[in-house]
């Protein structure tokens, strides 16, 4: 039943039932015994849901387990904003290493075995933010990618302009170029308008060497 009909007793009057509604009669035991009577049969079909769709998840979910010895990525996302790996987050690495896990800490934790440019970091983590290593030298992802100068802020620079396309709007075309930029492959290169492009890297446009933003 709709929460209107479980809170009043009747249907919600529309337009669909307007001449078939009538007032509630209930009064004192009657109506409180009805109140009862309609939260039990609330409660038991949340459960109900609620086990079904408990049911759905159980069947692929599983335990995440890793042994000492182990090499591990290690999820940054959640690091952004104190390490700073990106400003932009499809352009920043989602996860750095592997590193090795040298301790188990309770069901769901493990101490890693991270460099000293990471001292900061406290080494324990959730496995959550752990992704299993497979031995593969294209998998590694340094975590000095992008270089962070002594003030914080690190350079982005834009290698070639790959396409360009004119964006249609209501009143107006805006042209776009599609960037390849330093230390990031072609699948990462990013769409910005051609007049921003132009104002801040006019030697991208003119083939000459450039020197990078800095953010």
């Amino acid at each position: 039943m709709a929460p209107f009909e479980a809170l009043y007793g009747r249907k919600c009057r529309t337009p669909l039932y307007w001449s078939e509604l009538s007032e509630s009669k209930l009064v004192g035991v009657d109506l409180i015994r009805e109140t009862k009577e309609k939260v039990q049969i609330i409660r038991e079909s949340l459960k109900a849901a609620s086990d079904r769709q408990k049911s759905y998840a159980d069947l692929k979910r599983r335990d995440i387990e890793f042994n000492v010895g182990d090499r591990v990525f290690l999820k940054v996302s959640p690091w952004k904003k104190v390490l700073r790996f990106g400003r932009k987050g499809k352009l920043s690495p989602r996860f750095i290493g592997p590193y090795e896990i040298i301790e188990r800490i309770g069901p769901v934790a493990y101490r890693l075995a991270l460099p000293p440019e990471l001292e900061k970091i406290h080494n324990v983590f959730h496995v959550s933010m752990l992704r299993r290593y497979r031995s593969d030298p294209s998998h590694v992802i340094p975590h000095t990618e992008i270089e962070l100068q002594s003030d914080m802020t690190y350079s982005e620079e834009p290698v070639k302009v790959l396409a360009r396309e004119v964006k249609e709007l209501r009143n107006k075309r805006v042209p776009l170029v599609k960037v390849l930029w330093h230390r990031h492959g072609l699948e990462e290169a990013t769409w910005e308008t051609e007049e921003s492009m132009r104002s801040q890297y006019p030697n991208l446009f003119s083939g000459n060497k450039f020197r990078g933003r800095n953010f």
